[in-house]
């Protein structure tokens, strides 16, 4: 259900992205980085936060960087990473699998301007054995996603 999700979303904007499917499990970012033969920043994690507002948000990051906690709370605020549970619930998507595409639950979603060290990423794409490659700026349009630097600088990895 998730992955259609994903794939209704891409077919309701009438894209072509390839939706890359592999036998192995993705789930992580060093499994997904050995899985497609990239270095861990490549793939784009996405972390869903409860803030102190009730509000919930998606982040997407690339998938070495770490939340600076200074820099994302004078984003956000005050703020708590969400459970397992909640995470599949709000999104649609298993926790290994989130991804900013196709969610159950219209969520805002912020991409970290780390991303932009890439010309191309790998989010998950609904399920913990897929993923699809696309540039950081496609992928932030496509969601209506906002650019905000919340992680901590990381050297950037071919």
């Amino acid at each position: 259900m998730s992955l259609q999700s994903v794939r209704d979303f891409f077919a309701a904007r009438s894209l072509a992205i390839d939706i890359i499917e592999l036998e192995t499990s993705t789930a992580t970012v060093a499994l997904a980085a050995e899985a497609h033969g990239v270095a861990p920043g490549r793939i784009a994690k996405t972390l869903a936060f409860r803030l102190a507002d009730e509000r919930t948000i998606l982040l997407v990051a690339r998938g070495d960087a770490r939340i600076d906690n200074k820099k994302f709370k004078a984003a956000f605020g005050k703020s708590r990473m969400l459970p397992a549970e909640e995470v599949q619930a709000l999104t649609g998507h298993p926790v290994g699998g989130v991804c900013p595409f196709g969610l159950a639950t219209p969520l805002p979603v912020y991409v970290d301007v780390s991303l932009q060290d890439f010309d191309e990423v790998l989010p998950a794409a609904g399920d913990v054995h897929t993923a699809v490659r696309i540039s950081p700026a496609q992928l932030t349009e496509l969601v209506n996603g906002q650019w905000v630097d919340c992680c901590q600088a990381q050297t950037a990895e071919a």
